[in-house]
């Protein structure tokens, strides 16, 4: 199942939900989300800087990553940033297939 890094940061109202929940019953809630949309937990962490908590999942497909991230944005209360995750030989693969690109102004 692919992987997806989520990299998010609250909203003022967001954070004062984190604090009535606790950081394990948000840990809950989102592992439930990620478990509706087909999905497992592999981890979550809280952070300091621009992002307030990162998550590790996986999921079906990007289109059950969309649909995940879809709601959570659309809660008002997070802003987040998705990342699909390739493992160590799904990147040996995509090296092995040698793809052609010119860079602009590389001649001809």
């Amino acid at each position: 199942m692919p992987k997806y890094l989520l990299q998010a940061s609250y909203t003022a109202e967001g954070v004062k939900g984190l604090i009535k929940e606790t950081a394990s019953g948000r840990r809950a809630a989102v592992k439930a989300g990620i478990k509706a949309a087909g999905g497992k937990l592999e981890s979550m962490y809280y952070s300091f800087g621009k992002d307030d908590v990162v998550v590790i999942m996986d999921l079906p497909d990007n289109v059950a990553a969309a649909s995940l991230v879809t709601a959570v944005l659309a809660s008002g209360l997070v802003r987040a940033r998705t990342t699909p995750l390739l493992s160590v030989e799904e990147m040996d693969k995509a090296l092995a297939k040698k793809a052609s690109y010119k860079g602009p102004g590389s001649g001809d």
